[in-house]
């Protein structure tokens, strides 16, 4: 990898006695998987440009327990999030920001329950927030005159409400912004989500990421942009299956913004 990125870990801060600004939450998607891998890598480079003091748990973070809840298995749930908190308050870790909008319900939604409260973002608000506080330079014309749809995320949208901060980052691209028929509150879910990412759909006339796909296309977007990586997976796999990759890409707010920096 070419680019020179810094992420230093908890337990370097520790060591040194040092406590970052905010704990950069990976998740599995954004540990383990290809695609998501870059999505990581754009938000480090951002955080990087944007000179946040930040950390990671490294191989000490393990899953939210998420799909285990989802799934039906409340006990494997609260075993994994018990693990994750008592490592989480050991570093007496107070903001955390991820990528990754389950993550991002269960660190602040269902964490507290467990005796884990923390300040959870999910990376579209912090980047909004960083170019608000003047921290975070983009070239505003990288994207002109370009179509880019948003599929808001089932976690991040109907479960917390959180519409606007994609929205507001995306407007300052100066890209042609333009909404799907559902949208917002009445989104249409692309199917990856409570657990359903790894198990073969029911059957039916056709995929739910293929239907919202054809949502999107319908926009005749040059870009379609996410906040989350399973829906990225879902939306590129129907732009595949619609035959359409020539014309149409699938990036994520974090990849959009790494690409449009003004350095």
């Amino acid at each position: 990898m070419a680019e020179n990125l810094i992420v230093p870990t908890m337990a370097e801060m520790m060591a040194e006695g040092k406590q970052p600004e905010i704990l950069f939450w990976v998740g599995s998607a954004g540990s383990f998987d290809d695609r998501a891998k870059k999505i990581t890598r754009a938000f480090v480079k951002i955080l990087n440009n944007a000179n946040v003091n930040f950390a990671v748990l490294g191989i000490e973070e393990s899953c939210t327990g998420d799909v285990a809840k989802r799934a039906g298995n409340e006990f494997l749930f609260q075993m994994q999030a018990m693990m994750n908190i008592e490592i989480l308050n050991a570093y007496e870790v107070k903001k955390i920001v991820t990528c990754d909008p389950h993550s991002f319900n269960c660190l602040k939604n269902e964490y507290p329950g467990l005796g884990g409260t923390y300040e959870v973002m999910h990376h579209t608000q912090f980047i909004n927030q960083l170019i608000d506080e003047g921290r975070l330079n983009i070239n505003r014309d990288t994207y002109k005159d370009k179509r880019i749809t948003f599929h808001d995320p089932c976690y991040l949208g109907r479960a917390n409400n959180e519409y606007n901060a994609p929205r507001d980052i995306l407007k300052l691209t100066n890209a042609n912004v333009v909404e799907m028929k559902r949208s917002k509150n009445s989104a249409l879910c692309c199917g990856a989500g409570g657990a359903q990412m790894f198990k073969e759909p029911e059957k039916g006339d056709m995929d739910i990421n293929v239907l919202r796909t054809e949502d999107a296309l319908e926009t005749q977007p040059n870009i379609i942009a996410t906040g989350c990586p399973y829906c990225n997976t879902m939306m590129t796999d129907g732009v595949k299956f619609k035959e359409k990759e020539a014309e149409v890409k699938v990036l994520d707010i974090a990849e959009l913004i790494a690409n449009a920096q003004d350095l």
